[in-house]
Protein backbone atom coordinates (compact mmCIF):
# COMPACT_ATOMS: atom_id res chain seq x y z
CA UNK A 1 0.00 0.00 0.00
CA UNK A 2 1.21 3.72 -0.78
CA UNK A 3 -0.34 5.36 1.77
CA UNK A 4 -3.32 4.59 5.04
CA UNK A 5 -6.23 6.86 3.75
CA UNK A 6 -7.42 8.48 6.90
CA UNK A 7 -9.83 10.57 5.39
CA UNK A 8 -13.20 9.91 6.59
CA UNK A 9 -15.37 12.55 4.86
CA UNK A 10 -15.30 11.75 1.12
CA UNK A 11 -16.10 14.38 -1.46
CA UNK A 12 -16.64 12.92 -4.55
CA UNK A 13 -18.05 15.05 -7.41
CA UNK A 14 -17.38 18.33 -5.56
CA UNK A 15 -14.76 20.57 -6.43
CA UNK A 16 -11.66 20.73 -4.46
CA UNK A 17 -11.05 23.03 -1.89
CA UNK A 18 -8.11 25.22 -0.88
CA UNK A 19 -7.66 22.83 1.95
CA UNK A 20 -6.81 19.18 -0.30
CA UNK A 21 -4.85 21.99 -2.22
CA UNK A 22 -2.56 22.35 0.52
CA UNK A 23 -2.33 18.78 1.20
CA UNK A 24 -1.21 18.11 -2.48
CA UNK A 25 1.24 20.41 -2.40
CA UNK A 26 2.72 19.23 0.70
CA UNK A 27 2.65 15.57 -0.40
CA UNK A 28 4.21 16.72 -3.61
CA UNK A 29 6.65 18.18 -1.48
CA UNK A 30 7.44 14.66 0.16
CA UNK A 31 8.01 13.17 -3.66
CA UNK A 32 4.60 11.76 -3.06
CA UNK A 33 2.62 9.84 -6.92
CA UNK A 34 -0.34 11.77 -7.80
CA UNK A 35 -1.96 8.40 -7.52
CA UNK A 36 -1.21 8.03 -3.32
CA UNK A 37 -2.26 11.66 -3.22
CA UNK A 38 -5.72 10.86 -4.91
CA UNK A 39 -6.32 7.64 -2.33
CA UNK A 40 -5.83 9.42 0.51
CA UNK A 41 -8.04 12.26 -0.66
CA UNK A 42 -10.79 9.92 -2.13
CA UNK A 43 -10.64 11.41 -5.11
CA UNK A 44 -9.92 10.17 -9.09
CA UNK A 45 -6.38 9.98 -9.88
CA UNK A 46 -6.96 12.49 -13.17
CA UNK A 47 -8.78 15.24 -10.68
CA UNK A 48 -5.49 15.19 -9.17
CA UNK A 49 -3.29 15.33 -12.47
CA UNK A 50 -5.26 18.40 -13.51
CA UNK A 51 -5.15 19.96 -10.54
CA UNK A 52 -1.66 19.54 -10.13
CA UNK A 53 -1.34 21.16 -14.00
CA UNK A 54 -3.43 23.92 -13.14
CA UNK A 55 -1.54 24.81 -10.21
CA UNK A 56 2.16 24.21 -11.45
CA UNK A 57 4.47 27.43 -12.02
CA UNK A 58 7.77 28.16 -13.29
CA UNK A 59 10.83 29.38 -11.23
CA UNK A 60 14.09 30.02 -11.61
CA UNK A 61 16.28 27.86 -9.25
CA UNK A 62 19.78 28.14 -9.36
CA UNK A 63 19.37 29.87 -12.72
CA UNK A 64 17.75 26.91 -13.78
CA UNK A 65 14.00 27.32 -14.94
CA UNK A 66 12.38 24.26 -12.62
CA UNK A 67 8.35 23.55 -12.09
CA UNK A 68 6.80 23.95 -8.13
CA UNK A 69 2.91 23.36 -8.00
CA UNK A 70 1.54 25.72 -5.16
CA UNK A 71 -1.70 25.55 -3.15
CA UNK A 72 -1.98 29.41 -3.79
CA UNK A 73 -1.51 28.89 -7.69
CA UNK A 74 -3.98 26.45 -8.36
CA UNK A 75 -6.46 28.39 -5.70
CA UNK A 76 -6.52 31.32 -7.55
CA UNK A 77 -6.83 29.41 -11.29
CA UNK A 78 -9.63 27.26 -10.24
CA UNK A 79 -11.53 30.90 -9.05
CA UNK A 80 -10.57 32.81 -12.37
CA UNK A 81 -12.12 29.84 -14.41
CA UNK A 82 -15.77 29.82 -11.96
CA UNK A 83 -15.82 33.47 -12.90
CA UNK A 84 -16.45 32.03 -16.83
CA UNK A 85 -19.10 29.26 -15.66
CA UNK A 86 -22.65 29.97 -16.03
CA UNK A 87 -25.10 30.98 -19.12
CA UNK A 88 -23.74 33.27 -20.92
CA UNK A 89 -25.20 36.74 -21.73
CA UNK A 90 -27.83 36.65 -24.64
CA UNK A 91 -29.38 40.42 -25.15
CA UNK A 92 -28.13 41.01 -28.33
CA UNK A 93 -29.56 37.43 -29.65
CA UNK A 94 -32.53 38.20 -28.06
CA UNK A 95 -32.48 42.09 -30.05
CA UNK A 96 -35.94 41.46 -31.65
CA UNK A 97 -37.84 39.34 -28.98
CA UNK A 98 -37.04 42.34 -26.73
CA UNK A 99 -38.18 44.43 -29.17
CA UNK A 100 -41.47 42.86 -29.67
CA UNK A 101 -41.91 42.87 -25.91
CA UNK A 102 -40.93 46.35 -25.37
CA UNK A 103 -43.72 47.42 -27.49
CA UNK A 104 -46.35 45.10 -26.09
CA UNK A 105 -45.36 46.79 -22.54
CA UNK A 106 -45.23 50.03 -23.24
CA UNK A 107 -48.22 50.24 -25.68
CA UNK A 108 -50.38 47.36 -24.44
CA UNK A 109 -49.68 47.59 -20.63
CA UNK A 110 -48.20 43.84 -20.84
CA UNK A 111 -46.34 42.31 -18.12
CA UNK A 112 -43.05 41.21 -19.00
CA UNK A 113 -44.38 37.33 -17.71
CA UNK A 114 -47.13 37.67 -20.69
CA UNK A 115 -44.78 39.05 -23.72
CA UNK A 116 -42.46 35.64 -23.07
CA UNK A 117 -45.40 33.32 -22.43
CA UNK A 118 -47.87 34.70 -25.51
CA UNK A 119 -44.58 34.66 -27.60
CA UNK A 120 -43.56 31.21 -26.39
CA UNK A 121 -46.83 29.55 -26.64
CA UNK A 122 -47.50 30.96 -30.27
CA UNK A 123 -43.62 29.95 -31.20
CA UNK A 124 -42.97 33.36 -32.91
CA UNK A 125 -39.68 33.56 -31.43
CA UNK A 126 -36.89 30.54 -31.59
CA UNK A 127 -36.27 29.77 -28.10
CA UNK A 128 -32.63 30.83 -28.98
CA UNK A 129 -34.17 33.99 -29.44
CA UNK A 130 -36.06 34.45 -26.11
CA UNK A 131 -35.67 34.93 -22.40
CA UNK A 132 -37.22 33.56 -19.69
CA UNK A 133 -39.41 35.91 -17.17
CA UNK A 134 -36.65 35.71 -14.60
CA UNK A 135 -33.78 36.57 -16.91
CA UNK A 136 -36.22 39.39 -18.95
CA UNK A 137 -36.61 40.94 -14.92
CA UNK A 138 -33.09 41.08 -14.60
CA UNK A 139 -32.52 42.83 -17.35
CA UNK A 140 -35.22 45.18 -15.81
CA UNK A 141 -32.89 46.14 -12.85
CA UNK A 142 -29.69 46.13 -15.27
CA UNK A 143 -31.20 49.11 -16.79
CA UNK A 144 -30.53 47.28 -20.74
CA UNK A 145 -34.63 47.91 -21.28
CA UNK A 146 -36.45 52.06 -21.56
CA UNK A 147 -38.43 51.69 -18.20
CA UNK A 148 -37.36 50.45 -14.98
CA UNK A 149 -38.85 47.95 -12.45
CA UNK A 150 -40.48 51.13 -10.50
CA UNK A 151 -42.99 51.48 -13.86
CA UNK A 152 -44.06 47.74 -13.99
CA UNK A 153 -47.33 46.88 -11.90
CA UNK A 154 -46.88 44.51 -9.72
CA UNK A 155 -43.32 44.26 -8.81
CA UNK A 156 -43.23 45.29 -4.91
CA UNK A 157 -44.31 42.45 -2.73
CA UNK A 158 -47.33 42.42 -0.73
CA UNK A 159 -47.76 41.74 2.89
CA UNK A 160 -49.43 38.85 4.11
CA UNK A 161 -52.21 39.78 6.74
CA UNK A 162 -54.17 37.65 9.03
CA UNK A 163 -57.24 36.25 7.76
CA UNK A 164 -59.77 36.64 10.17
CA UNK A 165 -63.98 36.14 9.30
CA UNK A 166 -65.83 38.67 12.18
CA UNK A 167 -69.62 37.70 12.70
CA UNK A 168 -72.48 39.16 9.76
CA UNK A 169 -73.24 42.66 10.35
CA UNK A 170 -76.07 41.77 7.87
CA UNK A 171 -77.46 39.19 6.10
CA UNK A 172 -78.65 40.07 2.69
CA UNK A 173 -79.10 36.28 1.74
CA UNK A 174 -77.96 32.99 0.95
CA UNK A 175 -74.22 32.51 2.58
CA UNK A 176 -71.07 31.29 0.52
CA UNK A 177 -70.83 28.88 3.06
CA UNK A 178 -74.05 27.45 1.38
CA UNK A 179 -72.18 27.85 -2.11
CA UNK A 180 -71.65 24.15 -4.02
CA UNK A 181 -67.39 23.47 -3.40
CA UNK A 182 -67.25 22.37 -6.94
CA UNK A 183 -67.36 26.17 -7.43
CA UNK A 184 -64.09 26.53 -5.67
CA UNK A 185 -62.24 24.29 -8.43
CA UNK A 186 -63.53 26.65 -11.59
CA UNK A 187 -64.29 23.62 -13.69
CA UNK A 188 -67.68 24.40 -14.51
CA UNK A 189 -68.30 27.94 -17.15
CA UNK A 190 -71.27 31.01 -15.67
CA UNK A 191 -69.94 31.41 -11.62
CA UNK A 192 -69.50 35.16 -11.52
CA UNK A 193 -68.03 37.82 -8.63
CA UNK A 194 -69.64 40.31 -8.14
CA UNK A 195 -68.11 43.99 -6.59
CA UNK A 196 -68.65 48.05 -6.63
CA UNK A 197 -65.34 50.26 -7.91
CA UNK A 198 -65.94 53.31 -6.28
CA UNK A 199 -64.18 56.56 -7.22
CA UNK A 200 -64.47 59.81 -5.08
CA UNK A 201 -66.72 59.08 -1.87
CA UNK A 202 -69.37 61.17 -2.84
CA UNK A 203 -72.85 60.38 -3.72
CA UNK A 204 -73.07 62.49 -6.74
CA UNK A 205 -70.04 60.15 -8.49
CA UNK A 206 -70.84 57.12 -10.36
CA UNK A 207 -69.62 53.88 -9.33
CA UNK A 208 -68.17 50.79 -11.79
CA UNK A 209 -70.11 47.39 -11.56
CA UNK A 210 -67.35 44.92 -11.58
CA UNK A 211 -68.49 41.72 -12.82
CA UNK A 212 -65.66 38.56 -13.11
CA UNK A 213 -66.47 35.05 -14.47
CA UNK A 214 -64.31 32.31 -12.38
CA UNK A 215 -63.07 30.14 -15.01
CA UNK A 216 -61.88 32.10 -17.84
CA UNK A 217 -61.45 35.29 -16.10
CA UNK A 218 -63.46 37.33 -18.16
CA UNK A 219 -64.53 40.42 -16.78
CA UNK A 220 -67.37 43.12 -17.35
CA UNK A 221 -67.06 46.97 -16.20
CA UNK A 222 -70.14 48.30 -16.13
CA UNK A 223 -70.32 52.61 -15.73
CA UNK A 224 -73.48 52.64 -13.31
CA UNK A 225 -75.13 56.13 -11.88
CA UNK A 226 -74.43 55.44 -8.41
CA UNK A 227 -73.65 52.93 -5.62
CA UNK A 228 -77.30 52.40 -4.98
CA UNK A 229 -79.35 48.95 -5.49
CA UNK A 230 -81.76 50.17 -7.87
CA UNK A 231 -78.43 51.56 -10.04
CA UNK A 232 -77.38 48.06 -9.92
CA UNK A 233 -80.34 46.58 -10.53
CA UNK A 234 -80.55 48.25 -13.81
CA UNK A 235 -77.20 47.25 -15.14
CA UNK A 236 -78.21 43.85 -14.49
CA UNK A 237 -81.17 44.15 -16.42
CA UNK A 238 -79.39 45.52 -19.11
CA UNK A 239 -77.16 42.22 -19.05
CA UNK A 240 -80.20 40.20 -18.65
CA UNK A 241 -81.85 41.87 -22.13
CA UNK A 242 -78.29 41.26 -23.58
CA UNK A 243 -78.09 37.94 -22.86
CA UNK A 244 -81.58 37.06 -23.50
CA UNK A 245 -82.79 33.44 -22.95
CA UNK A 246 -79.11 32.45 -22.30
CA UNK A 247 -78.78 34.38 -19.25
CA UNK A 248 -79.38 31.63 -17.16
CA UNK A 249 -76.34 29.74 -18.57
CA UNK A 250 -74.06 32.75 -18.85
CA UNK A 251 -74.78 33.24 -15.35
CA UNK A 252 -75.01 30.56 -13.07
CA UNK A 253 -74.30 31.86 -9.96
CA UNK A 254 -73.16 35.51 -8.60
CA UNK A 255 -70.91 35.69 -5.64
CA UNK A 256 -71.29 39.38 -3.74
CA UNK A 257 -69.90 40.68 -0.82
CA UNK A 258 -72.35 42.59 1.79
CA UNK A 259 -72.55 46.09 0.23
CA UNK A 260 -76.06 47.46 0.50
CA UNK A 261 -75.84 47.99 -3.17
CA UNK A 262 -76.59 44.87 -3.65
CA UNK A 263 -79.46 44.32 -1.47
CA UNK A 264 -81.77 43.63 -4.60
CA UNK A 265 -79.06 41.16 -5.46
CA UNK A 266 -81.33 38.32 -4.68
CA UNK A 267 -84.19 39.18 -6.56
CA UNK A 268 -82.90 37.50 -9.19
CA UNK A 269 -83.94 34.50 -8.49
CA UNK A 270 -87.19 35.37 -8.58
CA UNK A 271 -87.01 35.75 -12.22
CA UNK A 272 -84.09 33.62 -13.16
CA UNK A 273 -82.07 30.07 -12.53
CA UNK A 274 -79.11 32.42 -11.38
CA UNK A 275 -78.59 31.23 -7.97
CA UNK A 276 -77.11 34.70 -5.85
CA UNK A 277 -74.44 33.63 -2.64
CA UNK A 278 -73.34 36.50 -0.25
CA UNK A 279 -69.69 36.09 1.26
CA UNK A 280 -68.53 36.99 5.01
CA UNK A 281 -68.23 40.37 5.84
CA UNK A 282 -64.58 41.72 5.75
CA UNK A 283 -63.66 38.35 3.85
CA UNK A 284 -62.44 40.13 0.42
CA UNK A 285 -60.53 36.73 -0.04
CA UNK A 286 -63.58 34.93 -0.64
CA UNK A 287 -64.22 36.67 -3.79
CA UNK A 288 -60.31 37.00 -4.99
CA UNK A 289 -60.60 37.06 -8.77
CA UNK A 290 -63.06 40.07 -8.37
CA UNK A 291 -60.61 41.84 -6.29
CA UNK A 292 -57.13 40.69 -8.71
CA UNK A 293 -59.14 42.36 -11.60
CA UNK A 294 -60.73 45.65 -9.72
CA UNK A 295 -56.41 46.00 -8.96
CA UNK A 296 -55.69 45.95 -12.29
CA UNK A 297 -58.79 48.18 -13.51
CA UNK A 298 -57.36 50.89 -10.85
CA UNK A 299 -53.95 51.05 -13.25
CA UNK A 300 -56.01 52.87 -15.56
CA UNK A 301 -58.95 54.78 -12.86
CA UNK A 302 -56.62 55.36 -9.85
CA UNK A 303 -58.25 55.85 -5.96
CA UNK A 304 -59.64 59.46 -5.60
CA UNK A 305 -60.29 60.12 -9.04
CA UNK A 306 -63.78 60.80 -9.88
CA UNK A 307 -65.36 57.92 -11.93
CA UNK A 308 -67.13 61.28 -13.89
CA UNK A 309 -63.75 61.94 -15.45
CA UNK A 310 -63.70 58.68 -17.27
CA UNK A 311 -66.34 57.66 -20.20
CA UNK A 312 -67.91 54.73 -20.59
CA UNK A 313 -65.69 54.00 -23.50
CA UNK A 314 -62.90 54.59 -22.16
CA UNK A 315 -64.00 52.25 -19.44
CA UNK A 316 -65.04 49.83 -22.26
CA UNK A 317 -61.54 50.15 -23.84
CA UNK A 318 -59.99 48.91 -20.14
CA UNK A 319 -62.21 45.78 -19.88
CA UNK A 320 -60.98 45.07 -23.84
CA UNK A 321 -57.46 45.07 -22.46
CA UNK A 322 -58.50 42.89 -19.07
CA UNK A 323 -60.00 40.53 -21.50
CA UNK A 324 -57.18 40.46 -24.41
CA UNK A 325 -54.33 40.01 -21.90
CA UNK A 326 -52.54 36.83 -21.96
CA UNK A 327 -52.52 34.97 -18.62
CA UNK A 328 -50.19 32.84 -17.04
CA UNK A 329 -52.85 30.69 -14.93
CA UNK A 330 -54.70 30.59 -18.81
CA UNK A 331 -51.62 28.91 -20.58
CA UNK A 332 -51.13 32.30 -21.53
CA UNK A 333 -54.87 32.33 -23.58
CA UNK A 334 -56.61 35.30 -22.88
CA UNK A 335 -59.85 35.63 -21.51
CA UNK A 336 -61.59 36.56 -24.18
CA UNK A 337 -60.48 33.92 -26.16
CA UNK A 338 -61.80 30.95 -23.41
CA UNK A 339 -65.35 33.77 -23.43
CA UNK A 340 -65.95 33.12 -26.47
CA UNK A 341 -65.71 29.59 -26.67
CA UNK A 342 -68.31 28.70 -23.82
CA UNK A 343 -70.57 31.42 -25.54
CA UNK A 344 -70.15 29.78 -29.07
CA UNK A 345 -71.53 26.57 -27.19
CA UNK A 346 -74.11 27.57 -25.52
CA UNK A 347 -75.71 29.52 -28.33
CA UNK A 348 -75.25 26.27 -30.31
CA UNK A 349 -76.79 24.13 -28.22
Amino acid sequence: MDTVNNNTESRKHKHLNYKERVTIQLRLNDDRSPYSIAKELGRSESTVHNEIKRGTVDQIKQGKRVQFYFADAGQAAYEKNRKNCGPKFKFLQCEKFIEYAVDKIQNDEWSLDACVGKARENKLFTPSEMVCTKTFYSYVELGLLPFTVLDLPLVVKRANTAIKVRRYKRKLGRSIEERPKEIEKREEFGHWEIDTVIGKRTKEDPVILSLVERQTRNSIFLKVAAKTAHSISEALLMLQTFYGSKFDQVFKTITADNGSEFSDLHQLELTTETKVYFAHPYASYERGTNERHNGMLRRFIPKGRAIADFSADFIARVENWCNTLPRKILNYKSPEELFEDHLDLIYAA
